[in-house]
């Protein structure tokens, strides 16, 4: 019996571990320094993959706050793994901008099958100074790509990603903000060269793969993509009036359905050294018939290598144009276009899922927008420094004012509080008070404690109080009419006194107020000044450089803008504290008129002359 339970128990502790077996291995942290771990999901029938492409660089589009919230500001944190969380991915970072919460990083995957979904890990948020690099970025392309080139630089040639070194020889244009990060601006002018070299250099029945991005800005009869020509031998890739066509020698590829200008579209040619195939936005195409030729000229894009009579220099934008030296498969092709493509279909091909662990799931939205203002202020110019710091005074001085003030409110509030105790008693009967002896006057006739005395005398009313004694006592012995009482006359004179005391108070209480006005209608203004200010150097800096897309405008308005933001943080505080603080402070004059009539009222009662008739007489 003892035996018989024994093996259903073992039986089911084994299936336990063997289901959380792979539930460990799923759920596995690669390595502790990565503070943070996002799954990325690649699923192939999203792209509409109908056969293994082979190796494949993918592109990881990053716009998550929270990514660049935790990783460093130049992404140099990022690891790429595979599904096991053991095998490093190669990657390579196109741009990476944690101030506009955008990055492009190019991810070698193994051959990606039809219908399967594959998992892979970004992890980051490691700031370790001493943390290990990430490996050679050129091994994000597999040994067959031998030229890529993103446009990434400004004002530079364009510089060969993989580690063949086939720079361009000439500087292009620029296209700021283009598909994915920079592109390059065809004038319609002189061509981007790319000299030979070994890894270039065409056979005759090469097998190539060229794939790239265009935009044309209008349709043109026989613009030249691409070309390279060497006597009677040429190659060209042209786009007649939207058409895309392959030129070899001096046949072309039969006529098809034109893409749009404006538009981007993505274009691969083939050549499998019998025919050459091209594909428009991951489709086939066109095709002729032939190998390419023999070449070792360099390579022209956006006009002729030569003059040629009848064709016209493209003029438009490019990006990602690549080259391999074999001939890519049509999976291949679908899973770039729909990969780099900005569609739908693009999102759901590579997914990027919730992010685990770290710091920024604690702090919330909150705190990840706060994080914005530190890369805000990174571009902040000089001029938007200087209207901050005098926010910044404005801020101390107000604050420090607005403290003080509470305080003292609350000090003069209970020493009111305890004054108004006592003279309800004394009020019955002002004459009690001998105004011959001071230690009576400020004891209230006795009434106040020594320990109370301090507390009493921080209330306006008990000062009122005690200039209304000093009156009464001056009145007095100045009529000589102690026993008599006061004439109306002198009772008059001692309001008046009391009313004066009454304005030295209210100086007291609302001194230092103005520096909360000043914060309250000066704030908006210098904060806007900066803004100003800020924008038109933006503005400035862009016409002189003659650059103009989001990428060069938004840090500098967003840095400018936050010159206004501190300026309304000056204000909106103040304006609440003035408003509270203003509120008690007219209480408390209103306390003290309501004070200085019940004292000018009782002591008209009791010190009254003989000779004024009794109210009550009725005479």
């Amino acid at each position: 019996m003892k035996n018989r339970c024994h093996v259903p128990l073992l039986g089911s502790l084994l299936a336990a571990l063997a289901l959380a077996a792979p539930l460990r291995a799923e759920t596995a942290w690669w390595n502790p320094a990565w503070t943070h771990r996002q799954a990325i999901t690649i699923d192939s029938d999203a792209a509409a993959v109908t056969d293994v492409t082979g190796d494949v660089t993918v592109l990881v589009r990053l716009f998550d706050a929270n990514q660049f919230a935790a990783a460093r500001e130049d992404g140099s944190d990022l690891r790429f793994l595979a599904a096991d969380d053991k095998t490093l991915l190669p990657y390579q970072i196109e741009s990476y901008d944690n101030l506009l919460n955008e990055g492009f990083v190019w991810v070698k995957l193994p051959g990606v099958k039809p219908g399967t979904k594959k998992t892979i890990h970004l992890y980051f948020g490691n700031s370790d100074a001493a943390m290990p690099a990430a490996g050679k970025s050129t091994d994000a392309f597999d040994a067959d790509t031998t030229l890529v080139y993103h446009f990434a630089g400004r004002g530079v040639a364009p510089v060969d990603a993989t580690a063949n070194a086939n720079n361009a020889e000439t500087i292009g244009t620029t296209a700021e903000g283009s598909l994915i990060g920079n592109g390059l601006r065809l004038l319609g002018a002189a061509p981007l060269t790319i000299p030979n070299t070994a890894t270039l250099e065409w056979k005759q029945g090469q097998t190539l793969t060229i794939s790239t991005w265009l935009k044309p800005g209008a349709l043109q009869d026989n613009a030249v993509l691409l070309s390279r020509a060497d006597g009677k031998s040429s190659f060209r890739l042209l786009l007649d009036q939207g058409i895309p066509v392959i030129q070899l020698d001096s046949n072309r590829s039969a006529a098809a359905t034109p893409i749009a200008a404006a538009t981007w579209s993505h274009l691969a040619l083939v050549a499998d050294g019998k025919t050459l195939k091209l594909f428009l936005n991951g489709a086939p195409y066109a095709s002729i018939d032939g190998a390419l030729p023999a070449l070792t000229t360099p390579l022209a894009l956006g006009a002729p290598a030569t003059e040629t009579p009848g064709t016209t220099a493209y003029a438009g934008e490019l990006d990602e144009f690549s080259i391999s030296k074999i001939a890519r498969n049509p999976a291949w092709i679908k899973l770039a276009f729909v990969n780099q493509g900005a569609s739908d279909a693009a999102q759901k091909t590579l997914a990027l899922g919730q992010i685990e662990g770290g710091k920024v799931e604690e702090q919330g939205e909150i705190m990840q927008q706060i994080s914005l203002f530190t890369d805000i202020a990174h571009n902040m110019k000089f001029d938007g420094w200087i209207a901050i710091g005098v926010c910044a005074i404005m801020i101390v001085v107000g604050w420090t004012v607005a403290i003080r003030k509470f305080f003292y409110l609350n000090s003069i509030e209970k020493g009111t509080k305890e004054f108004l105790k006592k003279w309800k008693s004394l009020a019955t009967d002002l004459t009690a008070l001998n105004p011959e002896d001071e230690s009576n006057v400020s004891s209230l006739g006795g009434k106040v404690d020594p320990d109370q005395q301090s507390l009493v005398e921080k209330s306006p009313l008990y000062h009122i109080y005690q200039i209304g004694s000093e009156e009464i006592k001056h009145r007095l012995d100045k009529d000589g009419c102690r026993v008599e009482g006061l004439s109306g006359r002198s009772i008059q004179a001692i309001r008046a006194s009391l009313d004066a005391g009454l304005v030295h108070e209210s100086h007291r209480i609302t001194d230092g107020l103005v520096f909360l006005t000043i914060s309250i209608a000066g704030g908006p203004y210098v904060g806007l000044l900066g803004t100003v200010v800020g924008v038109m150097i933006t503005f400035a800096i862009i016409a002189k450089s003659g650059e103009v897309n989001v990428n060069s405008i938004a840090p500098g308005i967003a840095s400018a803008l936050l010159a206004t933001v501190v300026g309304l943080i000056v204000a909106i505080p103040a304006l609440f504290i003035y408003s509270y603080l203003n509120g008690r402070i007219k209480n408390s004059l209103g306390l003290m008129q309501v004070f200085i009539d019940e004292f000018v009222a009782k002591m008209a009662e009791f010190y009254r002359p003989p000779q004024e008739p009794d109210q009550n007489s009725g005479k």
